[in-house]
């Protein structure tokens, strides 16, 4: 066998590293059971990038087809949620929540069945607390201490940060302190 030259044993180095990198990668898209579609997010170290970049993982609950915890990319959408979660169950409610808020990390989206109580303003019809994530003004205001103006300050500010992954997010809005605070941990939920 010739001796081989160092030219040569960098290249088959480098082709050895690169099908190493190659298998990992495939075994790591493989290995994936839960994922419902098999994407697989690489990054170096998501310790530097902005917030912005980052995937959000998110737990859909309800009258999905095939409910349980997904990772989504930033800025996603609970409609994308729902869609992950295989679509809607026969008896969802659709119209119950906000398809077109935007998701945040640690969110949980829950999709209501037709029977479900849900909150509607003036008839005190709610069974539990509401979800942050899809609250409208009117729902907010029916809370104890919250008024329209708050209420839609609330709104934006959801709005703004993309979405909130914590009631405690909401001692960042003008006109919410503590008494109220503690209000909301009871009535909402993130």
């Amino acid at each position: 066998m010739p001796e081989l030259s160092r030219s040569q044993l960098l290249i088959y180095a480098a082709i050895a590293v690169a099908v190493l990198l190659i298998g990992v990668r495939w075994i790591r898209s493989s290995g994936g059971a839960t994922a419902a579609t098999g994407s697989v997010s690489f990054a170096a170290d998501s310790s530097h990038e902005g917030e912005s970049t980052r995937d959000v993982v998110v737990h859909v609950a309800g009258d999905v087809r095939r409910p349980g915890v997904y990772r989504l990319p930033a800025g996603s959408r609970v409609t994308d949620a729902v869609r992950r979660a295989g679509g809607f169950a026969g008896g969802a409610s659709q119209d119950a929540i906000n398809l077109a808020a935007r998701l945040s990390d640690g969110q949980q989206v829950v999709v209501p069945g037709r029977g479900t109580t849900t909150a509607t303003p003036g008839e005190g019809g709610q069974t539990g607390p509401v979800s942050l994530g899809s609250a409208t003004v009117a729902q907010l205001d029916e809370i104890e201490g919250i008024g329209p103006v708050t209420a839609q300050k609330i709104i934006e500010f959801r709005d703004q940060h993309g979405g909130l992954s914590s009631i405690n997010q909401l001692d960042e809005v003008d006109g919410i302190g503590p008494s109220t605070m503690e209000t909301l941990r009871a009535a909402l939920q993130p």
